[in-house]
């Protein structure tokens, strides 16, 4: 990383903690020369992020053919208010992942992928919904790519303004943000004896 270089950290143990709390990562790919991101559900199993949607999904299709793959993933900390419009900023953790995906084809394998999938998004959640059909598994494609090629970047903390700026009489500070669950809504049709389970009543990310 060039660019705040400050800001740059390359450890494991960084790049898998935003990974495993965020919820979802954009993905990044060239076909004839024209640039697509596509935003999709990530989870990260071991020193692979799997990757997974529709089988007719282009993105999936193209990064199964070895087309290399930029993923992204963000997480937004706060709002960083200074007292010039010039050093306004955000905190934030990000990483950026550059690689050559491969298709997961062996059932089991698959099968182990989306339970690691669902497990990302609801922990817990595996065990009470039905395993996916031949069906559905054929309708899926699922890719893993090599946590190889990776770099995370992070900012926290308050606003840093030209020091003359700090004698203004601009209130100056951080606007903490964070993703919080709401109470969750029954589906209509849903069997009114099915209580909530306690993995959705104390949802929170890690």
């Amino acid at each position: 990383m060039r660019r705040r270089s400050n800001r740059a950290a390359y450890d494991r143990a960084t790049i898998a903690a935003i990974l495993d709390e965020a919820l979802f990562c954009h993905v990044g790919f060239s076909v004839e020369n024209q640039p697509y991101v596509i935003p999709t559900i990530h989870a990260r199993d071991g020193d692979h992020l799997i990757l997974h949607g529709a089988a007719a999904s282009r993105m999936l299709r193209i990064g199964s053919e070895g087309v290399p793959l930029c993923v992204t993933v963000t997480l937004l900390d706060g709002l960083v208010l200074a007292r010039s419009a010039f050093h306004h900023s955000m905190n934030y953790r990000s990483v950026v992942i550059l690689g050559t995906a491969r298709e997961i084809v062996e059932r089991e394998a698959r099968i182990a992928a989306m339970r690691t999938l669902v497990e990302h998004v609801a922990p817990g959640r595996w065990a009470e919904v039905r395993p996916p059909s031949d069906e559905e598994l054929v309708a899926t494609r699922i890719l893993t790519l090599p946590i190889a090629e990776a770099s995370a970047k992070v900012r926290s903390g308050p606003p840093v303004d030209a020091e003359a700026d700090y004698a203004l009489g601009v209130w100056a500070g951080e606007l903490p943000l964070r993703l919080e669950p709401a109470r969750p809504i029954r589906d209509p049709r849903l069997d009114a004896a099915i209580q909530l389970p306690e993995y959705l009543a104390n949802y929170r990310r890690p």
